[in-house]
């Protein structure tokens, strides 16, 4: 799961910014030619200037451009764009003859305390970007410690991660994923915790904390689930309030043979996975048995049924939580990847060849965005987990 960190250069940009002109400042996305704005606000003004009557001033106009100016510009750029409007402004008055004290200087001094005002405000967005890059370089750095990538590799298997938070600004929330090797195989874990925010991020911490002694310990699936169970429980019990009562766990755990022929799979509550066979079908690897999602013990007693599926060489198991398959969009249709991955994938494979765990998770991720028409509305967390076919070579996914 790659993880950016956008504050190793908060400490630069805000310096950088401060002497650029307009248009030079990283920050603003260059396609949308943004910076464009103040000169065209001056540029209306002329405009209107021309073809209106003399009484009529378009001296507004002109204010408002070293004001559109102060998010998108450094100082000099400001400066510069005040400067400008002013002599555009004496320029206009001259030609028509409204240069006075009124129509004239008093405008001017006006233009100039508005520009002053624009590098003011100016200074200040650039302390709050600051501030904003540092507080999310730290909530990177929190993202690694709590929920680090899984190993790219184990043995056979090849492992890639992705995790899209419904927030552009937050890094990491309720949902999670582990892959660890353990005496008795491989384990993953991918699971989704109720509630949002820093309790959402604890509980995840305690839920991983917890699955990676707990797959170390335990000799089979059932014993795993129970531990874990007994793990949410005292970690609820602790908290106290509306966690002990309502907290819980969906989740996903999965543990592979020796070999790699078998997935065995317990589903408390979670998305069922899908398997892409070599040959890029889809086939969802649903529960023959329902359960609850983990935590919710209390309320009653529910046994733990595994489920063994064939995992044929060239395979992937696709895991992911329900910010995937909960995605709707305009006319109400639930986001379905057993149906969508294999054209998405057919494409892509027609289009490059050989596609990447890493390539099949970033294919999903813009399925499901052009699904939604936008930004997701909860999180999604998936993990790719493909076993390389024999032979020389590098190990391809589903195509």
């Amino acid at each position: 799961m790659p993880v950016s960190s956008p504050a190793m250069y908060a400490g630069t940009a805000a310096g950088d910014a401060e002497g650029r002109g307009c248009g030079q400042r990283g920050g603003v996305p260059q396609l949308l030619r943004t910076q464009w704005i103040p000169v065209g606000l001056i540029v209306l003004a002329v405009v209107v200037d021309l073809v209106t009557p003399h009484d009529v001033t378009s001296a507004p106009l002109l204010m408002a451009a070293p004001v559109a100016a102060a998010p998108l510009c450094g100082v000099r750029g400001i400066i510069g764009v005040g400067i400008t409007a002013m002599v555009v402004h004496a320029f206009l008055a001259r030609v028509d003859g409204t240069f006075g004290w009124r129509a004239g200087v008093a405008n001017q001094i006006t233009l100039a305390a508005v520009t002053a005002l624009a590098v003011l405000i100016h200074r200040a967005l650039r302390r709050q970007d600051a501030r904003a890059r540092r507080a999310q370089h730290v909530a990177a750095v929190a993202q690694q410690a709590v929920l680090p990538r899984p190993p790219s590799r184990l043995g056979d298997l090849h492992i890639d991660a992705r995790y899209v938070p419904a927030e552009s600004e937050a890094l990491i929330g309720g949902d999670l994923y582990v892959v660890q090797s353990t005496p008795f195989g491989i384990r993953v874990m991918v699971g989704d915790v109720r509630g949002k925010g820093l309790g959402a991020v604890s509980a995840v911490s305690a839920d991983l904390g917890a699955f990676r002694y707990a797959a170390d310990e335990a000799e089979d699936l059932p014993q795993l689930v129970a531990r874990l169970e007994r793990a949410l429980l005292r970690e609820g019990g602790r908290r106290g309030g509306q966690q002990q009562e309502e907290g819980f766990t969906t989740a996903l755990i999965a543990e592979f043979s020796a070999d790699l022929e078998t997935v065995r799979v317990v589903n408390r509550g979670h998305p069922p996975p899908l398997i892409l066979d070599a040959e890029g079908r889809a086939s969802l690897l649903e529960a023959s048995e329902e359960a609850p999602p983990l935590g919710m013990s209390d309320l009653g007693v529910w046994s733990s049924p595994v489920d063994s599926f064939p995992f044929p060489a060239g395979s992937t198991l696709l895991c992911y939580t329900d910010g995937v398959t909960e995605s709707r969009d305009a006319a109400g249709r639930f986001y379905d990847p057993v149906a969508r991955l294999p054209l998405v994938l057919g494409r892509r494979a027609l289009s490059g060849g050989r596609v990447t765990p890493g390539q099949i998770l970033d294919a999903l991720i813009l399925d499901v965005r052009r699904h939604l028409g936008g930004r997701p509305q909860d999180d999604q967390a998936m993990l790719a987990l493909h076993r390389a076919p024999p032979g020389p070579g590098p190990a391809a996914s589903p195509a």
